[in-house]
């Protein structure tokens, strides 16, 4: 009998070691925000294309569910069947962070860890203890804009920001930045969401001429028709600076309104134009796959870091023995990657990212318009953590 259960056991343990990694990702593929979607996908496939489609030993399945912008209760009716019905070892995507909060209860409640791969919202870490983020934090790339500006002496400034969550957490990390530093803030403007005309606003910038404006617009339409208005009001001759983060020339589209945003000075933590050998590799693999027209941007390499980040903590000690729920969240305190944006690391205690912010100008070099960057701040945590 004790021959026979070894002879039983063995097939069953060799199945378990190979048993697929399922991974629901919840992400927009259709709609308005459909690229973000695409750059997850691709961010993804070039990671697994590079482990032999596996993570820590086991293939991987990717169980998509799209939910096109904003709309948390799709989003937690999506995930609870990811976990329900489709039986996934983690959650991950989430590009709105209204839909990571919705999500977050769902795992939490599942005890499913959740890999935050682009939503932006300082809390959503703190609400959801079994999340982990390999993205950024509005506030954390916000904030080094304003140390900037103050040592280019401008303390005037005045902020334009849409009105929904992120753009008031942008707005909050500025004007603390800007008054901290001695500044003074003139006007904080509003606008709402899906904003495409921004004449009432560039009139009121130009009555209270500030040496500086702050604006911060959701990746898409609402940056170029800003950058339009801007530059056809000519607002540029009023001797105003215009300063944003990377969201308004994400590398996903800059090809498409780099005149636009010629000059543009952005703070943001990772640029397709990153000098580093391992953004070489990664843009060059990109390229190899998806050739010259579909470019890496930041929604892109935060999902090839939050795969990186899965494969280590799971290939770690402290998940020996197939770990899950909040043992493998525990996995994920303090490891370290080396990024294609930089050096990168999970906060032991927050679970969120530190990394490094960067300081950029859009620029054309070889025909191509890219964020260059010129100045860094190191090592920079989420200043609500």
């Amino acid at each position: 009998m004790g021959l026979l259960a070894g002879t039983l056991a063995a097939p069953s343990l060799a199945l378990a070691r190979v048993r697929p990694l399922r991974i629901g990702v919840i992400g927009s593929w259709s709609g308005p925000y459909a690229g973000g979607g695409r750059q997850f996908d691709a961010g993804m496939a070039v990671w697994l294309a590079a482990h032999n489609q596996h993570i820590a030993g086991r293939p991987v399945e990717l169980v998509r569910r799209d939910v096109p912008g904003s709309a948390p209760e799709q989003a937690r009716r999506h995930a609870q069947d990811l976990v329900e019905s489709e039986r996934v070892d983690l959650l991950a995507g989430l590009d709105f962070s209204s839909n990571a909060y919705a999500v977050g209860t769902v795992a939490t409640q599942a005890k499913t860890p959740m890999v935050v791969m682009n939503a932006a919202s300082s809390g959503i870490t703190a609400r959801c203890p079994l999340a982990v983020r390999t993205s950024f934090t509005i506030a954390q790339v916000t904030l080094p804009m304003a140390r900037w500006a103050l040592q280019q002496g401008l303390r005037d400034v005045c902020t334009v920001v849409a009105d929904y969550a992120s753009g008031v957490d942008a707005e909050s990390a500025f004007v603390s930045g800007i008054t901290a530093g001695g500044g003074r803030v003139g006007a904080m403007l509003r606008v709402p969401l899906a904003t495409l005309d921004y004449s009432a606003y560039m009139l009121r910038l130009r009555e209270l001429k500030p040496q500086a404006v702050f604006f911060f617009l959701p990746s898409g339409q609402m940056p170029a028709s800003f950058l339009k208005f801007w530059r056809d009001r000519g607002m540029a001759d009023t001797g105003i600076r215009l300063l944003a983060t990377g969201d308004a020339t994400d590398d996903n589209y800059l090809q498409g309104i780099g005149e636009l945003a010629d000059g543009l000075v952005t703070s943001h933590h990772y640029s397709f134009a990153h000098a580093s050998p391992a953004n070489r590799r990664f843009t060059g693999v990109f390229e190899t796959e998806y050739g010259s027209h579909l470019r890496p941007g930041y929604f892109a390499v935060a999902a090839y870091d939050g795969l990186a980040a899965i494969d280590a903590a799971m290939s770690s000690p402290a998940a020996r023995g197939g770990a899950s729920g909040e043992r493998l969240v525990d996995a994920f305190r303090g490891l370290k990657l080396d990024s294609p944006r930089g050096p990168v690391e999970i906060d032991a205690h927050t679970r969120d990212i530190v990394q490094t912010v960067y300081i950029r100008r859009v620029e054309r070099q070889d025909g191509r318009w890219i964020n260059r960057e010129f100045e860094r701040f190191e090592r920079v945590r989420d200043p609500g953590a």
